[in-house]
């Protein structure tokens, strides 16, 4: 549940509907997602959260498939279901496979196991890593 009511158009204010437009503008779409509607009680730092996320997920020197894999990976380690699920479905519609997602769920695994374990045990970086 979140700790906010998520605000439709008609609640939010003048800002927030403008961010709402451009949503809808940029996504081609009549829709406007929960975590958007959840910010738009602050409209200052939902319209710098907007035009933060266009600026890093736009097309750059990472494919912005590639973009929104780390981004589930990061979701998955940091505990966010939401935008696991956000972000799953924009990797969807950008291309993965399901073969993909499995290897990068692998992945994910992998890490946080070896992560872990070199935490756990303290081990010193490698010299040759320090570059």
């Amino acid at each position: 549940m979140a700790t906010l009511p998520l605000l439709d158009d008609e609640a939010a204010g003048p800002e927030a509907r403008a961010v709402f437009d451009d949503i809808r503008a940029r996504r081609n779409t009549d829709y406007v997602n929960n975590f958007w509607r959840a910010l738009a009680h602050d409209p200052a730092l939902l319209k710098s959260t907007w035009e933060r996320v266009q600026e890093v997920m736009a097309p750059g020197e990472l494919d912005p498939l590639v973009k929104e894999l780390i981004y589930v990976a990061v979701s998955t380690v940091n505990g966010c279901s939401y935008c696991v699920h956000s972000h799953t479905a924009a990797a969807r519609a950008k291309g993965m496979t399901p073969g993909q997602h499995a290897e990068l769920l692998r992945v994910v695994a992998l890490a946080s196991q070896t992560n872990a374990l070199a935490h756990a045990l303290q081990v010193e970086p490698d010299e040759r890593f320090k570059a």
